[in-house]
């Protein structure tokens, strides 16, 4: 297979099961990039390493990758996984759609927007679970999902937080074309001067 000679340009997703795998995957092929399929499942299957080993064997980027710690408050495989793709010298990431859930006890991560179930993209709020702006004057953009604490210790240029993937009580439904999570994808991409999957030409 061919192997790319220059950084490997991802996007991380902090979410892997099922629903959300069938999404990622659709959202690569309707957008012309990559999905890493292996790194689908909840919690995530392989280690950091293993993902690092596919992405060089991809025909082309970006590269979506799905990191998932099963709803556990501390430093799952997920996060563990993303960090290692993430500080990989031979890695290059776009950005992170990072995925809200009801988990507790954690420290969230600050977004540069949010993307409300209604497809509205909002700054120095937050949105739950279910898409929804959540309330409190003081909440700003943090996300709070399982696997996305680790994203603080890592250089991620821009963030993106969304409820619960191909869910959000069916907004981002994958019959639906699963707006809500293409809409976080292609903001990332247009940030990085690429759009659906190429470079722009300008």
């Amino acid at each position: 297979m061919k192997v790319l000679s220059k950084k490997i340009r991802v996007i991380l997703v902090t979410d892997g099961d099922r629903v959300a795998q069938h999404v990622v995957e659709e959202m690569a092929t309707s957008l012309g990039l990559r999905c890493i399929s292996a790194s689908g499942g909840n919690p995530t299957p392989i280690s950091g390493q293993e993902i690092v080993t596919l992405l060089k064997q991809v025909h082309h980027d970006p590269v979506l990758v799905m990191f998932d710690d099963r709803g556990s408050r501390h430093k799952g495989n997920g996060e563990v996984a993303m960090e290692y793709v993430a500080s990989h010298p031979d890695i290059e990431v776009l950005g992170a759609v990072a995925v809200a859930s009801n988990t507790t006890g954690i420290a969230g991560i600050a977004t540069d927007e949010c993307i409300t179930s209604g497809g509205d993209i909002v700054n120095n709020r937050s949105v739950d679970k279910n898409g929804a702006i959540k309330g409190g004057h003081h909440n700003k953009s943090i996300i709070t999902g399982d696997t996305v604490d680790v994203l603080n210790d890592v250089d991620i240029p821009f963030i993106v937080g969304i409820g619960d993937i191909g869910k959000m009580d069916r907004a981002d439904d994958i019959s639906r074309g699963a707006p809500i999570t293409r809409k976080a994808i292609e903001e990332i991409l247009k940030r990085s001067g690429i759009e659906y999957g190429r470079t722009r030409e300008n």
